[in-house]
C-alpha cells in the first residue's frame, strides 16, 4: 500500500508535544494502533503520528477511503471540525482553527457568488440556499455536508467552544504578536488573556519579555494592562549644582510625563481596536447587502 504523506497537511495542525507523543506511542506499543489512519487516494489526512510511531516500531495498521473529499479545502475543513471537537486541543488552537475554517467557508461564498454572477448572464438561475454558508454548488455538492457558517464572532465562538471575547484576543495575538510570543502561548507559558496585552509592545519588548520567562511576560502584561509601557520610568538624578529638593521635583515631573505619554499610548491602543471593530462590522454589513443585491439581481434575470 503506498501512502503519500503531505508537508501541507501535517504541518496544517499544530504537532503534538513531546509529552504527547510519547504517550501517544506508549498506547500504541501496548495496545496496538486501535484508530484506522484515514486516506484521500493514497494521501494521508488523519493519523500523521500513528502512521510514524507504526512505521518506526513495523506495528500493523488499518485504513479508511473518505471518498466525499473532492478538493484540497475539503480535507482542510474535515482536518479542522475533527480538532475542534478533541479535548485535548487547546483553547488557543481551537481558536486559530475557527478562524481558519472562516476564511475557507468565506472564501468559499465569495466563488459561489462570482459563480453565479457569471451564469447569470448568459440566462436565468436558481440561487441556491447553500451559497450563504459556502458550500460547494456543483453536481457534487451533496458529498460532503455543509459547513457551518461562520458569519459572527459569536458564531466563530461557538464553534470553538470559547467565549467571543477570546476570540477577539487571539485576532489581535494572530495580527500583533511577535513569533517568539506566539509560541510561547501555545506552550502555555502565557494565558490568551495577557498574551494579547503583551501583544501591543513593541516587537522588540515583546521578544525581550519571551525571554525573561512567564514572571516577565505577566508583568508586561500587567504593565500594559495599567496604561504603562514595557520599560522603566526614568529616574531624575540629582544635578551636583542642584538642591534635593529640585532633582526632587524633576524626579516627580519626569516621571509625569512618563506616565502621560504612557496614558496616551493606552488611549490610542483602545481607540484603533475600537476603529478596526467598526471597520470590520461595516465591511460585513456591507458585504451582506451586496450579496442580497446579487440575489435580486439573479432573480430577476
Amino acid at each position: 500500500m503506498n501512502i503519500t504523506v503531505l508537508d501541507e497537511l501535517r504541518a496544517y495542525i499544530d504537532p503534538l508535544t513531546p509529552e504527547e507523543h510519547q504517550a501517544l506511542e506508549r498506547s500504541i506499543l501496548a495496545e496496538g494502533c486501535r484508530d484506522a489512519l484515514v486516506l484521500w487516494g493514497e494521501i494521508l489526512v488523519d493519523g500523521h503520528n500513528r502512521y510514524g510511531i507504526c512505521q518506526k516500531h513495523g506495528l500493523p495498521f488499518q485504513t479508511m477511503q473518505n471518498t466525499r473529499f473532492k478538493s484540497m479545502e475539503d480535507v482542510h475543513l474535515w482536518m479542522i471540525d475533527q480538532h475542534l471537537g478533541r479535548r485535548s486541543v487547546s483553547d488557543f488552537q481551537r481558536g486559530i482553527l475557527a478562524l481558519r475554517k472562516k476564511e475557507i467557508v468565506s472564501a468559499r461564498a465569495k466563488e459561489a457568488v462570482a459563480r453565479l454572477a457569471e451564469a447569470g448572464a448568459g440566462g436565468a438561475v436558481e440561487f441556491p440556499a447553500e451559497l450563504a454558508d459556502g458550500s460547494p454548488t456543483g453536481p457534487d455538492s451533496s458529498a460532503l455536508p455543509p459547513p457551518e457558517p461562520l458569519t459572527s464572532r459569536e458564531a466563530i465562538a461557538k464553534a470553538a467552544r470559547i467565549s467571543s471575547n477570546t476570540v477577539v484576543q487571539i485576532e489581535k495575538i494572530q495580527k500583533s504578536a511577535a513569533p517568539e510570543l506566539v509560541e510561547a502561548v501555545k506552550a502555555g507559558t502565557i494565558s490568551i488573556n495577557a498574551a494579547a496585552a503583551v501583544a501591543s509592545l513593541a516587537p522588540e519588548e515583546q521578544i525581550a519579555a519571551v525571554a525573561g520567562g512567564k514572571k516577565e511576560l505577566q508583568q508586561a502584561a500587567k504593565r500594559v494592562r495599567e496604561g504603562k509601557s514595557g520599560g522603566r520610568a526614568p529616574k531624575a538624578e540629582a544635578s551636583a549644582e542642584g538642591t534635593e529638593g529640585a532633582a526632587s521635583t524633576a524626579g516627580e515631573d519626569s516621571a509625569s510625563d512618563a506616565d502621560l505619554r504612557n496614558r496616551e499610548a493606552q488611549l490610542k491602543l483602545l481607540q484603533d481596536t475600537v476603529a478596526e471593530l467598526t471597520a470590520e462590522n461595516k465591511q460585513l454589513k456591507d458585504e451582506v447587502l451586496r450579496l442580497k443585491d446579487q440575489l435580486a439581481l439573479l432573480q430577476q434575470s
